[in-house]
């Protein structure tokens, strides 16, 4: 018996010290390399990616001689492309890499992650009374609602200004001659990130020549990340959502809160672990 588990054990790999330590540095660096990419437009290229790859393995399990033949000849030319195309995020995720304590992001205490999550309704309330009063008062605005890309890379055009979502606060920053009228305003969960923010500006020919910059840019933002924009018009006092590219207009305040409400609960792990998180501190407020 002791020679059969014998056996069985000088099969199972040795790992040393200095193995254990290439383990831990390689999933640091693939941990790091999936969140750089879940928070960016490369979220999109690896999703295209991996259905590329499914349809070559299709292809050559059915040797379909052609199709593989043009991916082998744009194979060099496709990865040429990527690292053109991503330049600007490769240069800042070079740039940041120093800058970051990597052990601290792994080792993210909850509360911190809670802070950049989902709003609540109390968020959305102020939006949707921000967006009306400023409609209505004939005042221009652009609220972008960040969700899983980052906007930091547009954030950095405008002003920090970390305060609570209010209506309040949303109607001094897009008032007349003050300082941060001009420009986005970013949300990041329940707070706004910064004001005063740059926006590209689409390209799109579809889009009717009797929207101004304002809804241009919200439509821009809109085809470059998977943020949703609010825009007041200043013409009309109309309120507009923008997302994925596409515009929705003339909105009434229940639209817009029903719009609002479906991007919270499109992460529905996150609402379980905070409601699970909820339960666990009940029962330990119980328990005391």
């Amino acid at each position: 018996m002791v020679g059969f588990i014998n056996k069985y054990l000088n099969l199972i790999p040795r790992i040393s010290l200095s193995d254990a330590v290439e383990i831990l540095i390689i999933m640091v660096v693939i941990y790091q390399l999936l969140r750089w990419i879940q928070s960016s437009r490369a979220w999109a290229l690896l999703k295209g990616i991996i259905v590329l790859v499914a349809l070559t393995g299709l292809a050559t399990l059915f040797q379909l001689n052609t199709i593989l033949w043009l991916v082998n000849k744009t194979l060099n030319v496709g990865i040429t492309a990527v690292l053109i195309v991503f330049q600007p995020e490769l240069r800042k995720a070079l740039e940041q890499l120093g800058k970051k304590n990597i052990f601290a992001d792994i080792f993210t205490f909850e509360d911190s992650r809670d802070k950049e999550g989902s709003f609540d309704n109390k968020t959305i309330a102020e939006l949707v009374k921000a967006a009306f009063e400023l409609g209505k008062a004939k005042t221009g605005a652009l609220i972008v609602i960040e969700k899983n890309v980052s906007l930091k890379e547009y954030e950095r055009t405008g002003i920090t200004v970390d305060g609570v979502v209010t209506s309040q606060l949303l109607i001094n920053i897009f008032e007349h001659n003050t300082p941060l009228h001009d420009g986005a305003v970013f949300i990041r969960g329940n707070r706004i990130a910064a004001a005063t923010c740059y926006l590209p500006l689409s390209d799109s020919m579809l889009i009717s020549k009797e929207l101004g910059t304002r809804h241009r840019a919200a439509i821009g933002i809109s085809e470059v990340t998977d943020s949703l924009t609010i825009i007041a018009s200043e013409e009309t006092g109309s309120i507009s959502l923008a997302q994925d590219g596409i515009l929705l207009r003339n909105l009434d305040s229940e639209q817009l809160r029903n719009e609002l409400v479906k991007l919270q609960n499109k992460n529905p792990e996150q609402k379980r672990f905070k409601l699970l998180k909820g339960r666990l501190k009940n029962e330990k407020k119980v328990d005391e």
